[in-house]
């Protein structure tokens, strides 16, 4: 067998574990993709336009809280501005793998960043944590399997329009947050991992009641944030990862 060919599999073999990972995100966000769709299109958008917010912003919740915006005829200034607060997190995202990326050239880290979202960011700091180098190959075969499937299954909800029940009523709302809770438990071994979950939960509830949505996801973050900051993990024993006991 030629270096080549041993080169074609390998990079194949790299691209469908990235894939696999991605299955579980699929299967949740898939309803809220197809919801989207329908909600767009209810509140005015045509198909491609929905088909094409879609494409480019790649945020659900960003996505959702725009379009609703937009149903209720609020300037574009705040729209906007809405859209930034819900995504503000993924500067913090993007500055924390930012090390595991730099190896990449410009134009891989800028389509890199362009498709991480939540999962995408954990399986990356998961990868990162665990020693192994971030390949790119990797990378984009978990990010696509994602993004390919949001904007299609996106394209359908549009199609259907009015067709798609509310998820609400078939109890499909309860994935995400599930998956999501699931990605937050896969980093408990880190370092204050504890304290700063709780902080930020605490944070994300008052803001909620106090300021409202979309803001208390960013404010929540940059609690947690501000905690990691000022307690450095070795002034802490909770949440403290044992390979990093003395």
């Amino acid at each position: 067998m030629s270096s080549q060919t041993i080169s074609v599999q390998s990079t194949q073999s790299a691209f469908w574990q990235g894939a696999r990972l991605s299955i579980p995100v699929v299967v949740a966000s898939g309803p809220f993709a197809m919801l989207f769709g329908a909600i767009a299109v209810d509140n005015g958008f045509s198909v491609f336009e929905a088909f094409l917010m879609s494409a480019a912003v790649f945020g659900g919740a960003s996505q959702m809280v725009g379009i609703e915006l937009f149903g209720h005829h609020v300037a574009p200034w705040l729209i906007v501005l809405s859209i930034f607060a819900v995504n503000f997190r993924h500067v913090l995202y993007s500055a924390s793998i930012g090390r595991s990326l730099a190896h990449w050239s410009g134009p891989k880290q800028a389509i890199a960043y362009f498709l991480l979202t939540d999962p995408q960011y954990a399986f990356a700091e998961s990868e990162a944590q665990s020693g192994r180098k971030v390949g790119f190959v990797w990378y984009m075969g978990a990010a696509l399997t994602v993004y390919v499937s949001w904007n299609a299954l996106t394209l359908a909800g549009a199609i259907a329009g009015q067709l798609i029940p509310d998820t609400s009523a078939l109890g499909i709302d309860f994935l995400l947050p599930i998956y999501f809770l699931g990605l937050v438990m896969d980093f408990r071994k880190r370092p204050l991992w504890l304290p700063i979950v709780v902080v930020s939960a605490i944070a994300s509830i008052v803001a909620y009641k106090v300021v409202g949505s979309p803001w208390h996801v960013s404010l929540g973050a940059v609690a947690g944030v501000a905690l990691a900051v000022i307690l450095p993990p070795s002034h802490s024993g909770i949440g403290v990862d044992p390979e990093h006991l003395p």
